[in-house]
């Protein structure tokens, strides 16, 4: 048998790689691919749970076994230190998390000719795929597909309705956006819609921005114990297990700090879970976020501060965070190009990032490996599971 008609291991789009560089879509790790084209499945091959996989673009990854999952999301996270040169102090146990535990998810659904159509679109198209049922969203969520189609069904227009589902403490949160109602039996149909399926609130954009149509009592998240206030389509982490991760490795990181920064803060998911008897700054650009994270300090009593700041367009300065015992940054996708630049400046001796990008992480890593930093340990994290989007949580020391 040729060797290099074997997958070795998975890219980073899903895609299974041979020994000589081919990459074939939908194969596992230790796969082999037959002279015809075709492949033989090994030992890391596993049959995807749902009926949808391979149309619906939600998952790219369930054909694999648990051991190749979480292989995947170490070697994306710690492949990406090493393209930059940067050597991993202690690789930690990579966290994935569990089937049906995403609390928040962005559907899509369409009217048709035979009703609606709800779900995920297809990959690499705007098809929709009308969701029978879903491994990797909370039950929560998955409940409200069916009576979204029969609404949808009978209140839609033309075009692409986007919903947006998030669990909150009081229950489920529906954000509609692309949906307009035309008269006063829609509008009431929305609100029979909210009121028998138990919605904690119903927002509808209908193209003049977001409206609350339904909301018996104001919503909040519990992050670090504190109630904090939650605004529509506000940021908070997928998954309950891979927040609690997180969360476990800064605090412990950050072990003995008495002044934290915390930079690109949302609603405050890391700092109230590092305050007391450490002091916080909470940084958000977005004000709603940061409003939410300022009401819930101030109600709570704990010492966060919270600041309404762009740290893209004005980042905090190397005098500023000199101020601070230790930085943890949870920036977008993009990373933090100019505020890593300036941590890099300062005198503080410890940093910890939270990244949901490898790629930019890595980049802002070596400036920091360049300023004198050591990269003391490094978590992956597989929140989005069998999904090709990967997190991690590292601590870096000078």
């Amino acid at each position: 048998m040729n060797d290099s008609s074997k997958i070795i291991r998975i890219a980073a789009k899903g895609d299974g790689v041979t020994a000589d560089g081919k990459h074939v879509p939908g194969t596992a790790p230790g796969d082999t691919v037959e002279a015809d084209g075709s492949v033989t499945p090994g030992p890391h091959y596993a049959a995807p749970p749902c009926q949808h996989y391979g149309s619906c673009g939600g998952c790219q990854l369930q054909h694999v076994d648990e051991d190749a999952l979480r292989t995947f999301v170490t070697e994306r996270v710690a492949y990406a230190a090493e393209g930059q040169g940067i050597a991993i102090g202690e690789l930690l146990e990579t966290h994935l998390s569990p089937t049906r535990s995403r609390r928040r998810a962005t559907l899509h659904a369409m009217k048709v000719q035979r009703g609606a159509v709800v779900g995920f679109r297809e990959a690499g198209s705007h098809r929709i795929v009308d969701l029978a049922e879903c491994h990797v969203v909370a039950p929560q969520l998955f409940a409200l597909v069916d009576p979204l189609r029969h609404f949808v069904a009978h209140h839609g227009g033309k075009g692409t309705i986007d919903v947006a589902l998030t669990l909150t403490d009081q229950g489920l949160d529906c954000s509609i956006r692309n949906l307009a109602l035309e008269g006063l039996a829609a509008t009431e149909a929305a609100l029979e819609f909210a009121q028998q399926n138990g919605l904690a609130r119903l927002t509808l954009d209908q193209g003049y921005g977001a409206e609350t149509m339904w909301e018996p009592q104001p919503l909040s998240v519990t992050l670090g114990g504190v109630s904090v206030p939650f605004p529509t389509g506000a940021f908070m982490q997928a998954t309950t297990d891979a927040e609690q991760v997180m969360c476990v490795d800064a605090s412990e990181w950050l072990a003995g700090a008495s002044t934290i920064a915390d930079l690109f803060s949302g609603l405050g998911t890391f700092a109230f879970a590092l305050a007391g008897p450490a002091k916080v700054l909470a940084v958000e650009a977005a004000r709603d976020a940061h409003l939410a994270c300022k009401t819930a300090a101030g109600s709570s009593g704990k010492p966060v501060h919270a600041m309404h700041r762009d740290l893209f367009r004005n980042p905090m300065q190397p005098d500023e965070i000199g101020r601070f015992d230790a930085v943890l940054l949870d920036p977008p996708r993009a990373g933090a190009k100019e505020q890593v630049a300036q941590i890099a400046e300062s005198s503080v001796s410890r940093v910890v990032y939270v990244s949901c990008n490898p790629s930019s992480w890595a980049r802002d890593a070596k400036r920091l490996t360049d300023a004198g930093f050591r990269l003391e340990k490094l978590r992956p994290v597989g929140q989005f599971r069998w999904s090709t989007h990967v997190e991690l949580t590292s601590c870096f020391t000078r």
